[in-house]
């Protein structure tokens, strides 16, 4: 059985200067270097080999010759920003909808717990982008009070958001 972490402490740095010397670019080097052990980690159970660097080069000049042909068959297209974006869907996932539907249900659950004061204050700072003072003035506090209320309400939504935190 073959020492995986041995093996890639004493010959990683090795098969990746083989692979470079094979014309690979810096980063297509150290990515089959990662794959010939991750090929080397396969091996069936209780399988030894008298020389196993020479079974990693063997690997590696392997995937080297993989990659080119794919590299002949699929070119490899790379394209400015303004085209992937072009391509790139911005909508949010399905999962990142349903999750960000759940955040919100608590927030509108924990405005609602707030007392009549303070989720006033709440909404006015926060939805009607009133300042404090402007907050103040409009539910007869002072500036003082006013942030005082608004920031209760904000620490009982971040305690409410924690509670249910995934």
């Amino acid at each position: 059985m073959l020492d995986i972490r041995q093996l890639f402490m004493r010959h990683a740095r090795e098969i990746q200067r083989y692979l470079r010397r094979r014309g690979h670019s810096h980063d297509a080097a150290a990515d089959l270097t990662q794959d010939t052990f991750v090929r080397a980690l396969t091996l069936a159970p209780g399988e030894d080999y008298a020389n196993p660097r020479a079974y990693l080069h063997m690997i590696a000049r392997n995937l080297s010759v993989d990659l080119r042909r794919r590299e002949r068959t699929v070119p490899f297209v790379t394209g400015c920003d303004e085209h992937m974006m072009a391509v790139a869907d911005s909508a949010p996932t399905p999962e990142v909808v349903v999750y960000d539907r759940q955040r919100l249900a608590i927030v509108e659950a924990a405005i609602a717990e707030l007392p009549d004061r303070t989720r006033r204050a709440f909404e006015l700072h926060r939805l009607a982008e009133m300042t404090i003072a402007e907050v103040g003035q409009e539910i007869g506090l002072s500036t003082t009070r006013t942030w005082v209320l608004v920031r209760n309400a904000y620490r009982h939504l971040r305690r409410r958001l924690n509670e249910t935190a995934v």
